[in-house]
């Protein structure tokens, strides 16, 4: 489910705030803010997205607007699928 469009993107203030702040755009600013919209103001940043485990560096580019910053930063590691064919594969 979307946010209202009356009530407008959600962007954290803290991040907003320092990517106002942010003196040049090669450093990268660290958040955990997994739940905020990339602006067209935070094109050409390079964020550090925290998963849950580690940072994530995620450079943000045009196509990005619009979407959250925690779907650049996956949670879950995928391994590969199970079963008997795949383990008989991985043997021979």
């Amino acid at each position: 489910m979307s946010r209202s469009l009356k009530k407008g993107p959600y962007v954290d203030p803290k991040l907003l705030k320092k990517v106002q702040s942010a003196d040049s755009k090669r450093s990268p600013i660290k958040t955990w803010a997994r739940s905020s919209t990339i602006s067209p103001e935070m094109v050409g940043f390079i964020f550090q997205v925290h998963n849950g485990k580690d940072f994530i560096t995620v450079t943000v580019v045009e196509d990005m607007v619009g979407h959250k910053l925690g779907e650049f930063a996956p949670t879950r590691k995928f391994r590969r699928h199970g079963g008997k064919m795949a383990s008989e594969e991985a043997q021979g």
